[in-house]
């Protein structure tokens, strides 16, 4: 696997343009970050309103991730992500063209879902990757896709101060962020040409229903309802926070909406989940062993995102201004240093993917990295000015490592649980990686630095737990060929006869 990274050919150039793809949508998502502080001086928004902006960055990330996982599992991945790049053009030109803080709030809204964009490729990895494989492809997709932060965190800011002289001197962060959205609707073009949705004599398999995701039991449809809830109570969260006296986005009456509008949105997606599986919850339907699964698996491993990509949502969304403020840094020094956290995605995701294939026990490889997650960030609630500045950037990248080489992990593990489902399991348990970052950021606004790393340090430990005594080893996780695909030693006579 790891000689053939440097093949540009089958399989592995799917893996590189999805990965870049994945990498274009983060720098995207992350491209408001780097000029926070910039942009709150030039517009005069409020503390309280910057990181209100950070929060709003993650909202519609919860939905989109479902719905973009069932628009995957329906028109395959080719489609799915070409049309997410080329729509990530509107929010990137709307957020450079913002003149107020209402306007931003709305235009990082829409940046939210595309921040989706990494549910497709999950989908697209596992269809041309064997079991055996899946944690260091997945590890490799995810990792140097979100590498994409760091290129925001990084070279947006030179960008900005080098084309200054186009701004009459000022920083040029409307320029810097226009571009992202432009490349990214280029190479959305370029994705579509260039790629297919399955190697050949492989036939991409779709759920037998829309509309919600088929489960296998009754206690897995309660599970799974459940699980809804979660993700809509993160988004009325959300709708307080814009109505607080000093944010001032949403009146009192128009929270209470909101929350009515979500109430609905609940009962529809319920509704959704009953009708397409309603036999199974009348008794009319029962499946065979080998179809089933279940949903608690799921639930475990939203936790795991929760605690690995959700805190590193935070993390990143966070730092820049954290290392202004706590060391009194200039904002593009402090970029820099933050993105040392994203930077180490390059390694550190691969490299959680790689330990679960090699390890021989994905439930027991998510475990330890958890408890590694809860280790950093509370050591990280320790950082202060009176710290080095290198040893506060050692710990940071300590908990970076964990927290990143986690979602690894667990995306080893989510392609397995049910193939044809891949997209809505992965939708969902990506949605819960934003809804640990909306309840982080959420805690941050109303607190400060050292809550927010102490609050992700015990959600780790917890996790851990949780992992140790109920999460369980998903059948076939190392399988040499993937379901439906010829071996990798079958002849090219063999696979004409499949095509045929």
């Amino acid at each position: 696997m790891l000689k053939g990274l440097f093949s540009f050919t089958g399989r592995y150039s799917i893996l590189h343009k999805t990965w870049f793809a994945f990498f274009l949508t983060f720098v995207c998502w992350f491209n408001f970050a780097p000029f926070a502080t910039t942009i709150g001086r030039e517009l005069q928004l409020a503390p309280e309103q910057i990181k209100t902006l950070g929060i709003c960055n993650l909202a519609l990330t919860i939905p989109a991730r479902i719905i973009i996982g069932m628009l995957l599992d329906r028109f395959g991945p080719r489609i799915t992500y070409s049309m997410l790049l080329i729509f990530a053009a509107v929010p990137c030109l709307a957020t450079a063209l913002s003149q107020d803080f209402n306007q931003l709030v709305i235009s990082r809204l829409l940046m939210g879902i595309v921040g989706s964009g990494f549910v497709v490729g999950i989908r697209m990895v596992s269809e041309w990757f064997p079991p055996k494989e899946m944690g260091i492809a997945q590890g490799i997709y995810g990792g140097w896709g979100n590498f994409g932060a760091f290129g925001a965190e990084f070279a947006l800011p030179i960008l900005a101060v080098s084309t200054s002289f186009l701004a009459g001197g000022a920083s040029n962060w409307r320029l810097a962020i226009a571009l992202t959205g432009i490349i990214a609707a280029i190479y959305g073009v370029i994705y579509y040409n260039s790629v297919q949705d399955t190697p050949a004599g492989k036939v991409y398999r779709k759920p037998k229903k829309n509309g919600s995701l088929e489960v296998t039991s009754v206690k897995s449809f309660w599970a799974m309802i459940i699980s809804n809830f979660g993700l809509i109570f993160a988004l009325g969260l959300l709708a307080w926070r814009l109505e607080q006296k000093n944010i001032h986005f949403l009146t009192l009456s128009q929270m209470y909406l909101t929350w009515m509008l979500l109430a609905a949105l609940f009962a529809y997606q319920t509704y959704k989940a009953w009708k397409v599986n309603q036999e199974l919850l009348t008794g009319k339907k029962t499946y065979a062993a080998s179809e089933r699964f279940q949903f608690g698996q799921v639930a475990l491993l939203e936790f795991t995102y929760v605690t690995n990509f959700g805190s590193e949502l935070a993390a990143v969304s966070m730092l820049p201004a954290f290392f202004e403020k706590t060391f009194a840094l200039e904002h593009v020094v402090a970029g820099m240093i933050a993105a040392t956290y994203p930077f180490l995605n390059l390694i550190s995701r691969p490299s959680g993917g790689l330990i679960s294939d090699k390890f021989g026990s994905r439930k027991w490889t998510i475990t330890i990295i958890s408890v590694g997650i809860g280790v950093g960030y509370l050591m990280a609630h320790f950082i202060s000015s009176s710290w080095p500045i290198p040893l506060a950037i050692a710990v940071t990248m300590f908990a970076a490592y964990f927290a990143q080489a986690g979602c690894g992990a667990t995306y080893g593990i989510v392609p397995l649980i049910k193939r044809e489902a891949t997209g809505q399991i992965a939708g969902n348990v990506g949605a819960y990686g934003n809804f640990g970052a909306v309840v982080y950021l959420t805690i941050y606004s109303l607190t400060d630095p050292p809550t927010l790393f102490t609050t992700m340090g015990i959600a780790a430990l917890i996790c851990a737990f949780m992992c140790a005594f109920f999460l369980k080893e998903p059948q076939g996780s190392f399988a040499a060929d993937n379901e439906g695909e010829l071996p990798e030693t079958a002849t090219k006579n063999s696979t004409l006869l499949v095509e045929e």
